[in-house]
């Protein structure tokens, strides 16, 4: 999803987040230009530790 062409959220629900998840959407950034995107995992039990964020360029 991007969010106000500022942000993008990938949405995953997967037992871990593996590098491979985080390159997909540094990728993204960098096709998009944006500069910020957060990669939201389901699959936890607290939400707060399901999410990381990912900068291109800061």
């Amino acid at each position: 999803m991007i969010i106000e062409n500022k942000v993008i959220v990938e949405l995953k629900s997967v037992e871990a987040l593996l590098a491979v998840h985080k390159k997909q959407l540094l990728t993204y950034l960098k096709l998009t230009k944006f500069k910020l995107g957060l990669l939201t995992n389901f699959n936890v039990d607290l939400m707060k530790d399901g999410i990381t964020r990912i900068a291109n360029g800061l």
